[in-house]
């Protein structure tokens, strides 16, 4: 059985507005206006781990018949953990919480009244999100049609109306690049990618995605696996090109507006120049139905694990119970939320990557029983201390030594470790398997 394209192009809608949340509209901007004149080096790179890592961790996870199988292959304890530590990170315990404070902080609270209570506003506004998120994920059978027919289109052409009305009307004016992006654009650009949490994402996603193409009819694993990178393929085509408008509006900035902490104050700066007062509506959607989309997707794919994992408690109460501690959480506010995710990501980011690159070379490893328990420990250990001292904590000689690491100093000090592990992985399978055979 094969979809419909008017089906396939529902559910290639839906996977990208899973994706497409509140980073995925601050960081694009704001790569373009620190690039500048070095934007499509450091675009190149921000696409890589912005679109095709993510992309593939959905196929992967779909090929795995879920993260934790794909997990189980380092170790069936490290599975359970891991995908646990995955689904409540990036979920209610930073994920959601983030996606609902997000617009409100960026895009709402700048244009509240004066002496007006933040505390009151941002209470009211993400109730009434998460009430509408919760409505959204407590029937997963409709989910495919609400978010592909309706929320995704909205949130596209708000974007292209905006991207239009700025090359019609647009203040424009390209300055130097900032210093980090003048000799390795596309390196920084490519480190920037991570910061949209997408590959991480992909880990839940992949489950979203396989459920609803079983709902729609699609039943044996290889009409899944092939829909789901058909899906894949046309996401991450919508996604580039949103990217790529946000990008150039980004750098066509960069000679006008100063450069700030992030994206969404540049974006509020040009929706005011073309738009007026008006503008903070526009912006307020779309950052609005962006979170939603992401929202949603997270808390239907946790819910469905979690459900799973403990039988007895059913898919309608852990949406609720997700739902109530994410809105707790997010009423914390934003600077809270982000100080505990950033050490967090750090830890497990890595080890999502690694993951996926495995999994995607699985039919070629597959005799090596060694590489997948030998490279994730070797990326987890490393970046779990450089996560530690992130936060100022020192392990004494032992960060010494992982500070001396190529990279380390820019987050990809497991890179190098990660390599060692792997070709030990392999010495020591070739080893054992010629006293076997001896």
């Amino acid at each position: 059985m094969k979809l419909t394209k008017g089906q396939m192009l529902t559910v290639s809608f839906m996977l990208f507005s899973l994706f497409f949340g509140a980073g995925n509209l601050i960081f694009p901007p704001f790569l373009g206006q620190n690039a500048a004149q070095n934007t499509v080096p450091a675009l190149i790179g921000f696409l890589i781990t912005a679109v095709i890592l993510p992309v593939l961790g959905v196929i992967v996870v779909a090929q795995s018949d879920g993260l934790d199988k794909l997990g189980a292959r380092v170790n069936s304890k490290f599975a359970i953990v891991f995908t646990m530590l995955i689904y409540l990170s990036i979920g209610p315990g930073l994920g959601i919480p983030r996606a609902a404070s997000v617009p409100f902080e960026m895009a709402v609270a700048p244009y509240l009244p004066e002496g007006a209570s933040f505390r009151v506003f941002m209470l009211i506004y993400s109730l009434v999100f998460f009430i509408i998120a919760a409505w959204l994920a407590l029937n997963p059978s409709k989910l495919v049609n609400r978010i592909g027919h309706y929320l995704t289109p909205s949130l596209l052409t708000l974007i292209v109306f905006l991207f239009i009305s700025f090359l019609v009307k647009g203040t424009m004016g390209v300055a130097p690049a900032q210093p980090d992006y003048q000799s390795a654009a596309f390196l920084k650009g490519f480190c920037e990618g991570y910061q949209t949490m997408d590959t991480i994402a992909a880990l839940n996603f992949g489950l979203v995605i396989s459920i609803t193409l079983q709902s729609l009819g699609i039943k044996e694993k290889k009409g899944i696996i092939g829909h789901t990178v058909v899906a894949g393929i046309a996401a991450g085509t919508i996604l580039t090109s949103v990217y790529v408008m946000l990008t150039f509006m980004g750098m066509q900035s960069s000679g006008i507006y100063p450069i700030q902490e992030n994206g969404a104050w540049t974006l509020r700066q040009i929706v005011y120049q073309l738009f007026g007062e008006f503008g903070a509506i526009i912006l307020a959607a779309i950052f609005t139905l962006a979170c939603l989309t992401t929202c949603v997707g997270l808390i239907n794919s946790i819910s469905q694990y979690f459900s799973t994992l403990f039988k007895g408690i059913s898919y309608n109460k852990f949406v609720l119970g997700i739902t109530v501690f994410s809105f707790a959480v997010c009423n914390q506010g934003l600077t809270t939320i982000l100080s505990i995710s950033v050490p967090v990501l750090n830890a497990i980011y890595p080890v999502s990557i690694m993951l996926i690159v495995l999994g995607l070379c699985d039919n070629f490893i597959r005799g090596n029983r060694f590489i997948y328990p030998f490279t994730i420990l070797g990326t987890a250990v490393i970046s779990v201390i450089y996560a530690i001292d992130g936060v100022g904590i020192s392990l004494g000689f032992i960060s010494k030594i992982c500070r001396s690491l190529p990279l380390y100093d820019l987050g990809f000090g497991w890179v190098i470790v990660t390599l060692a592990m792997l070709v030990i992985s392999f010495v020591l399978n070739a080893a054992i398997g010629k006293k076997q055979n001896a």
